[in-house]
């Protein structure tokens, strides 16, 4: 289960350290693609897997679940971590989540999310500003 926050920087060749106690998580190979939200989802191979095989089961039939096969694999890459516990990001996934220099990456749970730090400080404000609306949604959810 992945999660907390740690703040990195990427180094002009596009390259993260990952926290060891993350990288222990990952393991040597790990799935990079777009986020919902601009920023990067990063994972783990069985949980890529086990995502995999839910999208695989969505229609092809059905035009929303094509868009969204797109959105997700179109713009995948899988990362190694090197020596040094670095991962190189590619061009195409740093310049669409605007990854230039200062990030931060989050736990979700299954996943880790990596974000421009301006773009999560803003997004993270918005989020604490009103905690009772976040907690009546999730409460519709049936999560609280």
């Amino acid at each position: 289960m992945f999660y907390g926050r740690f703040a990195h920087s990427i180094d002009d060749k596009g390259r993260l350290i990952l926290p060891s106690k993350v990288r222990l998580e990952l393991g040597l190979a790990i799935y990079a693609t777009r986020g919902i939200d601009r920023c990067l989802y990063l994972y783990p191979r069985s949980e890529w897997e086990r995502l995999s095989e839910k999208i695989h089961q969505l229609p092809l039939t059905n035009k929303d679940a094509r868009q969204f096969r797109r959105f997700f694999y179109g713009e995948a890459a899988e990362l190694e971590v090197d020596k040094q516990g670095r991962i190189l990001i590619p061009g195409y996934l740093r310049e669409y989540a605007n990854l230039v220099s200062e990030a931060v990456l989050i736990g979700a749970e299954d996943h880790l999310e990596l974000w421009n730090a301006e773009a999560y400080e803003q997004e993270n404000a918005a989020l604490v500003q009103n905690p009772e609306a976040l907690a009546e949604k999730l409460s519709t959810l049936g999560i609280l």
